[in-house]
């Protein structure tokens, strides 16, 4: 019991001298977890020159089942297909985001089926729940009335953002069928016009800013 406070103290001194940094999650499976390379150093640009933040212009990439996780308040993922944790990724993750780290998984489509049998063994007891459009995550800085933006078409299907809560604060951000991350790549990658592009940054300003501040 007493590793483990320390484990989470340490954890958290971490956070605190790395309080504005992202990182790119690398995970195994196969899939591409290395989809949008333009797309979180053009959201920390954006970030940097719209919402008062100072994070780091060059994020990392960090592997889920490294102890380098910690260093980082803020883990993006993505990708399109297969996600694999194994028992140590899983326990790994778990130990960052109850320890104050903040997760989060923009489904570049296909990821959807993976993912969610594989957060089964981060949080075995836990359900992704649908976030309605009057959270705070969708209004802190810029406002979403409707919830999630709808960025780049694949299935008809409707947005939608999905999240995990551990002491009732918010640790993990799932969006699907939105592909935020598309919106944040250099302009000429998708050919997007800008008020599309301007949607995807603001919305991932506000998923930003929302897990720094909780």
């Amino acid at each position: 019991m007493k590793k483990a406070v320390l484990l989470l103290t340490f954890n958290l001194i971490l956070f605190t001298l790395s309080a504005q940094e992202i990182a790119l999650v690398k995970y195994k499976g196969g899939g591409d977890w290395y989809a949008n390379p333009t797309a979180l150093r053009n959201l920390i640009t954006f970030c940097n020159n719209n919402i008062a933040t100072k994070i780091n212009p060059k994020p990392q990439d960090v592997e889920v089942g490294s102890t380098d996780i910690f260093q980082f308040p803020f883990l993006h993922m993505t990708g399109h297909g297969y996600v694999f944790f194994s028992d140590t990724d899983a326990e790994n993750l778990r130990n960052y985001l109850i320890s104050g780290g903040f997760l989060h998984i923009d489904d570049n489509y296909g990821m959807q089926p993976y993912i969610t049998k594989e957060l089964k063994k981060v949080f075995p007891d836990k359900e992704l729940v649908e976030l309605p459009s009057n959270h705070d995550i969708f209004n802190i800085v810029y406002k979403f009335p409707n919830g999630l933006p709808k960025i780049h078409e694949h299935d008809g299907k409707r947005p939608q953002a999905f999240g995990i809560y551990f002491e009732d604060r918010l640790v993990l951000l799932f969006t699907f069928e939105s592909d935020l991350g598309d919106g944040w790549e250099d302009p000429e990658v998708h050919n997007d016009p800008a008020d599309v592009r301007e949607k995807a940054l603001k919305m991932g300003a506000n998923i930003v800013k929302y897990a720094f501040e909780h």
